[in-house]
């Protein structure tokens, strides 16, 4: 079955608004809704650059559009996948993707995926390039699975567990509680120029994050890239009676050394990173060197299923778990998720305001919501999302 097309779409279709009130009004950061606590990138050490969620930093207006990428055979059946920054990735996916794949086997997927991998290496097989293949990847899987009539999990081999346990990311705890979550991780709001004042004020939200939830609950701290190996060898020994099960992407994606020795320096503290790293390479160093406990791949941004699935079999084969970015939140996660053994976990990211039925936000239908902190993974066919041909238009 050959591929036929190749487009770049936007979503259209129009959601129902929740039908329950939110108990309190949700807080406004920009004009639009944000979280009460936002996790600072590394620009954001510059007082002129805003923080919150929805801040237009450079580039981030892009992000927050995602772009679906359809794939069609000549059949007439067809896949679906996302990435974000789709004004950026658009013309790599038009004008490089689509003339070298359309015309071919849309079964081979790894064939073609390999195709994509070597005539990239003028561009570089990271970054922007890689957020445009992993829609199309993500894409060619939920065909394959489409026309065979079976799940992709089913595609990846098969189940290796009834359903998903899932940790849930939120500065919501009250809320994420009441949902049934019982694993829980929190933002960080300081930069490594906050000093042992930022510090001080990060582990008092630590320890009352940790009394609220017990002690036998998972708890997480996300840092997003805001230290440096100094200042993240001091956070992680202020945080070690707290017991985080990890702390998560302190560092810069490019510093695979200081990753090592934070990890030779706080050994008692698990690390997590890779949702900014991008393709097997990226993650190989990482995990050669063991210079973290869990590898934490974007699906829709390191190229896909197929090459998450290489980064997994690297970090299994040196005894490290995979726990893919958001993977209780999007289909292509959830399936992934539900197949691997080492992927003990996926994360949801609780967006839901206090009060409002996690159902009644649903932004992809057909995908498993949730509940008491389990995922019972769609069996329906592809990746069992439920969208149709005029729920889309040409992206712009």
């Amino acid at each position: 079955m050959k591929i036929k097309s190749i487009e770049c779409l936007k979503l259209v279709r129009t959601f129902p608004a929740p039908s329950t009130p939110p108990r309190h009004p949700v807080a406004m950061v920009g004009g639009k809704p944000g979280r009460t606590r936002n996790n600072p990138h590394p620009i954001h050490r510059y007082p002129d650059i805003l923080t919150g969620a929805f801040v237009p930093n450079p580039g981030e207006a892009f992000f927050t559009r995602t772009m679906f990428v359809r794939v069609t055979a000549e059949d007439g059946s067809w896949g679906i996948g996302s990435s974000h920054w789709g004004e950026y990735t658009k013309a790599v996916i038009e004008q490089h993707i689509a003339p070298l794949l359309i015309g071919r086997d849309c079964m081979a997927i790894e064939h073609l995926n390999d195709l994509m991998w070597r005539s990239f290496q003028r561009l570089g097989h990271t970054g922007l390039v890689s957020m445009a293949q992993a829609p199309v990847d993500i894409a060619l899987w939920d065909l394959k699975g489409k026309l065979l009539g079976v799940p992709v999990y089913t595609l990846l081999g098969g189940p290796s567990r009834v359903e998903l346990d899932t940790y849930v990311t939120t500065s919501d705890i009250d809320w994420a509680m009441e949902l049934g979550f019982t694993r829980f991780k929190i933002g960080n709001f300081i930069q490594l120029t906050d000093g042992t004042a930022g510090i001080n004020r990060l582990e008092d939200y630590v320890g009352q994050t940790r009394e609220k939830v017990g002690p036998d609950a998972d708890l997480m701290v996300n840092v997003v890239m805001g230290y440096n190996v100094e200042f993240a060898i001091r956070v992680a020994e202020r945080l070690r009676p707290y017991n985080l099960a990890w702390l998560e992407e302190p560092l810069m994606p490019w510093d695979h050394e200081g990753h090592a020795q934070l990890k030779r320096a706080v050994p008692t503290v698990p690390l997590a990173t890779g949702e900014t790293h991008r393709g097997r390479h990226a993650f190989a160093e990482l995990i050669n060197r063991r210079a973290v406990d869990i590898v934490q791949p974007d699906i829709s941004w390191t190229g896909g299923l197929s090459e998450t699935l290489k980064i997994y079999a690297l970090a299994e084969a040196a005894g490290l778990q995979t726990l893919v970015h958001v993977g209780a939140g999007r289909p292509e996660g959830q399936h992934f998720s539900l197949a691997m053994p080492e992927c003990t976990l996926a994360e949801y990211n609780l967006r839901s305001p206090v009060g409002i039925p996690l159902e009644e936000v649903l932004r992809v239908p057909g995908m498993a919501l949730p509940v008491n902190g389990k995922i019972r993974v769609s069996d329906a066919p592809g990746l069992g999302t439920d969208y149709h041909p005029d729920d889309f238009v040409p992206f712009d």
